[in-house]
């Protein structure tokens, strides 16, 4: 899709984006980093808004959840830690500080559907999956169910991108074990 040297535009681009937010990321850095010259860039690229849009449309910046990312067998334990494994494994840190770099405001227009999707995605997998459960969970209102385990796992992650081992020690997949369990403990019949 993209030759080498755009390949290394793109990358330096969004490390800079990542590390200091699109505003503060200028062209002279992006060339300096990606080891071309500047005029590079607008020769393969209009510019910088140009370069970050164009990674959007790559896997290695962009989770691309997808409702088929989901599956299960029924168990509400093993179907949330799978649930969150896949989210997690996808909404990574990095892909958090690269998400709040985007939200810059010349730029959020045009990347917010991107960034929105993430969320809307998991969003509608769990609500029709706790509509599935209903037999298993307490009546309740979907989508806020859908929206705390969402928090839940966002907020490990975002955590995580702001702070790293400052905050917890505890690894990810203890944490999606039991923040799991106890979730499962709240949401069950009894």
């Amino acid at each position: 899709m993209f030759d080498e040297t755009q390949n290394k535009i793109i990358n330096a681009t969004m490390n800079l984006v990542m590390e200091r937010g699109y505003s503060s990321t200028t062209t002279k850095d992006i060339a300096r980093l990606a080891k071309v010259n500047e005029c590079t860039i607008f020769r393969k690229f209009k510019g910088k808004k140009e370069i970050v849009l164009s990674a959007m449309q790559l896997p290695k910046w962009n989770p691309n959840l997808s409702e088929s990312d989901f599956s299960y067998v029924g168990d509400l334990a093993k179907d949330l830690v799978s649930f969150s494994e896949v989210y997690m494994n996808k909404v990574t840190p990095e892909m958090v500080k690269i998400s709040i770099g985007l939200r810059t405001p010349e730029l959020y227009p045009y990347t917010s559907e991107g960034i929105l999707k993430i969320p809307q995605v998991f969003k509608k997998v769990l609500i029709n999956y706790f509509e599935e459960m209903k037999d298993k969970i307490n009546p309740t209102d979907y989508e806020s169910m859908a929206m705390m385990f969402i928090s839940m796992n966002f907020g490990f992650v975002f955590l995580d991108a702001s702070f790293g081992r400052k905050l917890t020690q505890l690894e990810k997949r203890d944490y999606i074990s039991n923040a799991v369990r106890i979730f499962v403990d709240g949401i069950s019949k009894k």
